[in-house]
């Protein structure tokens, strides 16, 4: 069975002690592709590093994260869209809208998100979306800025059965991870119309560890014990839910 992590961030210093075997235990168990998102201008080269040291199995994107806006916002936009020109990425991410830790510069990462869904448009690249206590307004977003190449993820989705279909109908994909493993999480009702074509994996490694490791910190060979509560509330054998989520990746991706 091969699997996509579609959303993993092993550059983290949380790795700093074990990062490539960590990476070799995902490859080891059948987590092959691993997608890493950028966060800011400082996780760049962390990430490329590790880009550099596994090549057929690591695969970069370029954003800012929602977090990671400020009162320099342009600046950060400003050297985070660079590297554009340097390199190929395989996505535009992470970006969007946080509003959990502060909506102090709320205006600015909604600038911010609508710059940079722009650059995936004109740049032909799939977009990977944090939404966090945001999922009106990124959907919101998504259905004013339609377009024909606008598609990717929604990373990490949190919302009820109803975003989970608008999220579906503007063609993006649900991102699912741990949280689907947690009791009282929500998830299982959310999706319980979706489709597997509809979802793909992923970790969001090292936050979000999925039961039986919940509150340790999260590794993308973890990725499987997401598939098998996937398997489960979907009634269809592990193989199956891996067939069907690394396709997915696959044709997002184009890789």
């Amino acid at each position: 069975m091969l699997f996509v992590d579609t959303h993993t961030h092993l550059y983290s210093e949380q790795f700093k002690n074990d990062r490539k075997e960590s990476v070799e235990r995902a490859i080891k168990n059948g987590v092959e592709y691993l997608f890493l998102p950028n966060v800011d201008v400082e996780s760049i080269q962390p990430m490329l590093d590790l880009v550099w040291d596994f090549p057929n199995n690591c695969f970069p994107m370029m954003g800012l994260h929602p977090c990671s806006v400020d009162a320099q916002v342009e600046s950060h936009l400003f050297q985070i869209q660079k590297w554009f020109k340097k390199r190929k990425f395989w996505a535009v991410g992470e970006i969007g809208l946080d509003y959990y830790w502060s909506t102090e510069f709320k205006n600015e990462q909604i600038a911010a998100f609508k710059k940079q869904i722009q650059w995936a448009i004109q740049l032909d690249l799939p977009i990977v979306i944090h939404s966090r206590n945001s999922n009106e307004d990124v959907i919101s977003i998504i259905q004013e800025m339609k377009h024909p190449k606008l598609r990717g993820i929604f990373h990490c989705f949190s919302g009820d059965a109803f975003q989970a279909k608008q999220v579906v109908n503007a063609g993006f994909l649900l991102g699912l991870g741990g949280v689907l493993t947690y009791k009282n999480g929500g998830l299982p009702e959310a999706i319980a119309d979706i489709g597997l074509e509809h979802i793909v994996l992923e970790t969001d490694a090292p936050y979000l560890a999925p039961v039986p490791h919940r509150g340790k910190r999260n590794e993308s060979y973890y990725l499987l014990d997401v598939a098998r509560k996937l398997a489960e509330l979907k009634s269809v054998g592990l193989h199956t839910v891996a067939e069907i989520t690394t396709a997915n990746a696959k044709k997002l991706f184009g890789f």
